[in-house]
């Protein structure tokens, strides 16, 4: 029996076999904008043409207006410069020598400065269709090196942790309420509440699970908590290997990791449908890089259905890329030929 991209993406996260492995594309707006031009699509009808069982829906700023000093390409909420390709690097980090008294009087941002209006009517415009993705993205972790600087946080881990907990607290007590907001507009339109946060390289974690556990799980786990308390699988993206950090998620209770990266160190993928494939559900393992972006569609087709061999036993996984946006250097034909290889041979036994 088909099912709604809605329903499968439910069962699959409900490790029972739907009727085909779910679909997930995150891309490039570079990547996207060429996409919708070669094929003469909009926007929907693209994700259509990918197969993709997913929607997301957003809150909107609405908060102070600001102007961007020279050479700045992007500004966080909390008022964090940033210049460089894509996102950037942070210009400054204005709490890195700062003391407890000055992190506690930091000017943090108002949860009420995102707009939650809007955020049910996106998601009913796809008429229970679709699994949908909502809550803030969360990037703390991020968030709490751009305030710090990386070197400086893991050194204040060992020397001042304390401010190192305040930082924390702060930035997850802002995203803890503008979800809030979200789900207590909308949460019975909304499937899965989304996270994210990149916690590995490409030779393993960031940091080791002893301080991982202590500074950045506690957070996470309020994250997880705050999404099952409104009936919300949950699911966080997450980069890297950060293979010996999965077994402090699973005992989080955290529902889904995206996008797995086989490419990286611990990230061998019949190791973790072993030791994890039925605890926890894997979105991605399409390799982006070697494969996406440097092979041709015969490769990409013969890849994706190594992957699928391995992953879509039982339920608990979502095919998609890699790297959660899809870049612009990658060949359309390769995009076309995963998802399509997905649809013809990720489907279940009825």
């Amino acid at each position: 029996m088909r099912l709604t991209s809605k329903e499968r993406v439910l069962t699959a996260f409900e490790h029972e076999p739907p009727d085909r492995v779910p679909c997930w594309c995150g891309a490039s707006q570079e990547f996207w904008a060429r996409a919708k031009a070669e094929l003469r699509l909009d926007d929907e009808e693209l994700r259509v043409r990918f197969s993709d069982d997913f929607r997301r829906v957003y809150a909107a700023y609405k908060g102070p207006e600001y102007k961007l000093s020279k050479g700045a390409v992007s500004r966080t909420v909390f008022g964090i410069e940033r210049r460089g390709m894509g996102y950037g690097q942070p210009m400054n980090h204005p709490l890195a020598e700062a003391t407890l008294r000055q992190i506690h009087d930091y000017r943090w941002p108002d949860p009420k400065w995102m707009d939650v209006s809007q955020v049910k009517a996106q998601a009913q415009q796809y008429g229970d269709r679709f699994a949908i993705l909502g809550g803030d993205w969360s990037p703390f972790w991020h968030d709490a090196i751009d305030l710090m600087g990386m070197e400086n946080l893991y050194m204040k881990m060992y020397s001042q942790p304390e401010l190192v907990d305040a930082v924390m607290q702060h930035l997850v007590d802002y995203y803890m309420a503008v979800s809030r907001r979200i789900l207590d507009a909308a949460s019975d339109v909304i499937d899965i509440f989304f996270i994210g946060n990149d916690f590995g390289g490409q030779q393993g974690p960031l940091l080791g699970p002893t301080q991982f556990a202590r500074f950045v799980l506690p957070h996470l786990r309020r994250l997880i908590e705050l999404g099952h308390s409104y009936g919300l699988k949950v699911q966080l993206h997450c980069c890297g290997g950060f293979a010996p950090l999965i077994p402090l998620l699973v005992e989080a209770g955290l529902d889904a990791l995206h996008a797995v990266q086989p490419d990286c160190r611990g990230m061998d993928l019949q190791t973790l449908k072993r030791d994890y494939g039925d605890r926890i559900v894997f979105n991605g393992a399409i390799d982006s890089r070697r494969v996406l972006i440097e092979g041709t569609p015969q490769r990409v087709r013969r890849e994706t259905r190594r992957v699928l061999d391995i992953m879509m036993p039982g339920g608990g996984y979502v095919a998609g890329a890699s790297h959660d946006s899809i870049l612009e250097e990658t060949p359309l034909e390769n995009v076309l030929a995963m998802f399509d290889t997905v649809c013809k041979y990720g489907l279940y036994e009825e």
